[in-house]
């Protein structure tokens, strides 16, 4: 069935459900075995081979390039069904897709053509930007250094997702001349240790541990200096949150009215003699699914926003395009919080709908309470209020890129 058949509105463009039907097959696959994987820690890399070798991880490649040619608000929607199938494989992929947008912003070129013919190909990248400990906000303790007629790099990472399933790694590094650079490394490199270490309580199957590196082998030609990433990065990874907990939102809808339609116990309290008829229980379900039709809604037209940052990008107007990250910024920031709150909620209300029995464990609800609230720890929701706060009042515009560290302050 279309996602109109199933009331989830349209989808953004008239191709869109072309697009969806290559991938729905393998994500009902993969809904199939979620609660299986998540109660025995499995990780998903089957599941991950399979997309990559669909072509799931060149949806934004141009078709001339070899890829998909998906626009920002299909990619979105796409993202809202797999996270629907598991949350998990769509943050594991978060890395590559914001690795796959740095890509498509730039200008036709060798470094372009290099890396779309590997994404074409079903290669993926991983991420290794964060550090802990003592790190600072200013500089990164990941270096790259000169060794024999070699460049390599040094050092550890962590909430590196993703990277055990990958076939690059993106790396946040400081450069010889201790300038903030972006590169890549191949994962398979002998200098290369991926750890799967990551012991949160949710999101629990993304790999987001530890990665050290000692002596890995870098390419020049791989390089970068930290300010040519794509402008809308901070929105695009907020907007790929956002996707997911959408899905959550619709996962949680489709699971708690499957449950309650096949529930025969009831209350001698009830309104109903069965659950399915319970006007109670059916108000219930009606709110998850309506929170999940909103926040699905609310994503679509962030996703439109990004959109419009990258096409500005290619219209050769500095000043049109400056406004349309902030745009495209604030309009991300609006939403992290209402989404946030309506999945939230979501997660909580599910076990009204339900009787005690529901809370065991093999049955998994309680893991969407804890994916939402996992991702939507990453990025505070109270800055993104005083963000869209001050611009509001003040006209500040928000910042497009932050990071995470001990203030040089």
């Amino acid at each position: 069935m279309t996602q109109i058949d199933t009331a989830w509105g349209a989808g953004p463009s008239a191709r869109y459900e072309t697009l969806a039907e290559r991938f729905r097959p393998i994500f009902a696959q993969i809904a199939a075995g979620a609660v299986e994987r998540e109660l025995g820690r499995e990780l998903p890399a089957a599941e991950i081979a399979t997309l990559k070798q669909a072509g799931l991880g060149a949806l934004r490649i141009p078709e001339a390039e070899g890829g998909l040619g998906a626009t920002l608000p299909e990619l979105a929607n796409i993202l809202i069904e797999l996270s629907a199938a598991d949350s998990n494989i769509t943050q594991a992929l978060r890395g590559h897709f914001g690795f796959v947008e740095d890509v498509v912003n730039k200008t036709a070129g060798e470094s372009r053509k290099r890396w779309a013919e590997r994404i074409a190909r079903g290669e993926i990248a991983g991420n290794a930007w964060t550090e802990i400990g003592d790190a600072k906000q200013d500089v990164f303790s990941t270096r790259i250094s000169n060794k024999g007629d070699k460049l390599v790099l040094n050092g550890t990472k962590y909430y590196t997702t993703g990277s055990l399933f990958a076939d690059w790694i993106d790396v946040g590094a400081t450069g010889l001349d201790g300038e903030g650079i972006v590169l890549q490394v191949r994962r398979d490199d002998p200098g290369v240790d991926v750890i799967d270490d990551w012991d949160g309580f949710g999101q629990t199957l993304t790999a987001s541990g530890t990665t050290i590196f000692t002596d890995a082998t870098v390419d020049p030609d791989d390089v970068v200096v930290d300010d040519d990433k794509f402008r809308y990065g901070a929105a695009f990874y907020q907007l790929v949150h956002l996707a997911t907990l959408a899905g959550i939102g619709r996962a949680m809808a489709n699971e708690t009215a499957a449950a309650v339609a096949a529930r025969k116990r009831s209350y001698s309290n009830a309104a109903g003699s069965r659950s399915s008829q319970d006007p109670q229980v059916l108000q219930v379900v009606g709110r998850i699914r309506s929170n999940a039709y909103a926040a699905g809604a609310i994503v679509l037209q962030v996703a439109q926003a990004i959109e419009r940052a990258y096409q500005a990008h290619f219209a050769d107007d500095a000043d049109a395009e400056e406004k349309a990250n902030a745009i495209a910024e604030l309009e991300t920031s609006q939403a992290v919080t209402v989404v946030t709150n309506l999945v939230l909620e979501a997660s909580t209300i599910i076990f009204d709908a339900l009787g005690a029995s529901s809370t065991r464990k093999p049955i998994g609800l309680d893991r969407h309470w804890r994916n939402a609230r996992t991702l939507s720890s990453h990025n505070p929701r109270i800055y993104k209020d005083r963000i869209v706060g001050d611009y509001a009042v003040n006209g500040t515009p928000p910042p497009y890129q932050w990071r995470i560290g001990r203030s040089p302050l």
